[in-house]
């Protein structure tokens, strides 16, 4: 029923996995972030609707990381030199992962905030 295609793209899709978290310290951060926020979430017992926005943001930072990974990649080998270009491209792949991890940040204060106050009180 499954071709061995479909297989070996879990395969292929799980080496880069592990090739990120070995050599990529920002994945790595954002994983052990995304594990504590997990844990963190399941302590407050957030909603439904709020494990949802949780996941989402969550795989948004990891995806970011790893697209951003895949850019740095492509731009070194088309221009092992430097190149203010390159630098431009790496520099604006960063923020986008940046902006993305802050806003996702604030949205996951907004969740938890009002929860933890309430604990508090």
């Amino acid at each position: 029923m499954w071709s061995k295609k479909f297989w070996h793209g879990f395969h292929y899709a799980f080496e880069g996995f592990i090739h990120a978290v070995k050599t990529e310290r920002n994945f790595r951060f954002h994983l052990v972030s995304a594990l504590i926020v997990l844990v963190v979430s399941w302590w407050l017992r957030i909603s439904f609707f709020e494990w949802i926005i949780v996941i989402l943001l969550i795989t948004g930072v990891l995806v970011l990381e790893l697209l951003n990974t895949v850019l740095e990649r492509v731009v070194n080998l088309i221009m092992p030199t430097q190149h203010p270009l390159a630098k431009q491209a790496k520099d604006v792949s960063a923020a986008a992962v940046f902006v993305f991890a802050l806003a996702s940040a604030i949205i996951g204060l907004l969740i938890f905030l009002p929860k933890i106050s309430t604990m508090i009180n």
